[in-house]
C-alpha cells in the first residue's frame, strides 16, 4: 500500500516544459506563477532551465543498480529505501507538498515534450505515486486512489493547430483524446483529479496583441480556479470495472470511445 501524501493547504507547483524563457510559452510561466502567487505558495519546476535528466535507468535504483527485475517495481523500492538521486527526490517533495498542479507544455507530435515524460517516468515511483492491492477491495490503489489523492491538476498546452483541426472531429484528432494517457493514464491513475484543459490554439500564430489576450484569459483562469469542479472519471475501486477491468456491458453498451471512462 503506497503513502498517500496529505498535499500543504495553499500549496501549488507549476511544472513548465519548454527550451526558449523567451516564448510565448515562457511569458506564459512566468505570468501564471505571478497570478497564482497572490492565493497560493507557489513552487516551480522548469525543467529545461533545471536540465532535468529525463531517462529513468541505473542511476534511480540505489544498491538495485544492474540488478534483474522489474524496472519500476525496483524504482519504489529505491523510493522506500531513500536510493532515489537527489533532483528525483527534490522533485516528489515538492509535488507530495503540492495541493494544485500545474503542467505546462508545447503540444509536440501530439504530446507532452520528451521531458516531461520523462518527470513521469522519474518522479512517478511505485510506492510514492501507486501501490499495492487495496486489501478491502481487492483492486491495485490506482485510478483515483493513488498515493497522490486529494489534488487537483490544470493541464496548460500551446498547440500550433486551430481549434478545428484539433477538436472533436478535426483531422488531428480530438485534442481531449490525445491527452487522456495524461490526463486519465497519468494523473488520474495516481489520484489526481483533472480540471479542463486549458489550450492555446494556433500558438505559433499569435500578434503581439493575441498574446496579450492569451496572458489575460490565462489570467482569468487562474482567478476562478479555486470555484471550478473538476471532471469526473470512473474509479477502479468503485465496481464500474469489475471482474475484468473492462467497463461494465451495461454502462455504455456498444461505445468503444475513451468518453465512456468519465463519470460526468
Amino acid at each position: 500500500m503506497p503513502i498517500i501524501h496529505p498535499p500543504k493547504p495553499g500549496s501549488a507547483l507549476w511544472v513548465t516544459a519548454h527550451p526558449r524563457a523567451a516564448s510565448l510559452n515562457g511569458r506564459l510561466f512566468r505570468e501564471g506563477v505571478s497570478a497564482l502567487s497572490t492565493r497560493y505558495q507557489v513552487a516551480t519546476s522548469d525543467l529545461y532551465a533545471q536540465g532535468f535528466n529525463p531517462v529513468l535507468g541505473d542511476s534511480d535504483l540505489g544498491d538495485l543498480a544492474g540488478v534483474p527485475g522489474n524496472l519500476a517495481v525496483q524504482a519504489g523500492e529505491s523510493y522506500a529505501a531513500g536510493q532515489l538521486p537527489a533532483e528525483v527526490q527534490a522533485e516528489q517533495s515538492k509535488l507530495a507538498a503540492a495541493e494544485l498542479l500545474v503542467l505546462q507544455f508545447p503540444l509536440w507530435w501530439y504530446g507532452p515534450p520528451a521531458i516531461l515524460k520523462g518527470w513521469f517516468d522519474r518522479v512517478l515511483t511505485d510506492q510514492f505515486a501507486y501501490g499495492d492491492l487495496d486489501p478491502e477491495f481487492g483492486v491495485p490503489r490506482r485510478y483515483g486512489d493513488g498515493g497522490l489523492a486529494g489534488r487537483k491538476a490544470l493541464v496548460l498546452v500551446t498547440a500550433g493547430e486551430d481549434e478545428r483541426s484539433i477538436g472533436p472531429r478535426g483531422i488531428s484528432g480530438d485534442l481531449e483524446s490525445l491527452l487522456f494517457p495524461l490526463t486519465h493514464g497519468v494523473l488520474w491513475y495516481t489520484g489526481v483529479e483533472v480540471l479542463d484543459l486549458h489550450v492555446v490554439y494556433d500558438a505559433d500564430a499569435l500578434d503581439s496583441t493575441q498574446v496579450d489576450q492569451e496572458v489575460k484569459r490565462l489570467r482569468e483562469r487562474l482567478d476562478a480556479l479555486d470555484s471550478e469542479t473538476p471532471r469526473r472519471f470512473r474509479s477502479l475501486r468503485g465496481g464500474d470495472y469489475r471482474g475484468t477491468r473492462a467497463l461494465r456491458a451495461d454502462l455504455h453498451p456498444g461505445r468503444t470511445d475513451l468518453g465512456i471512462h468519465r463519470a460526468d
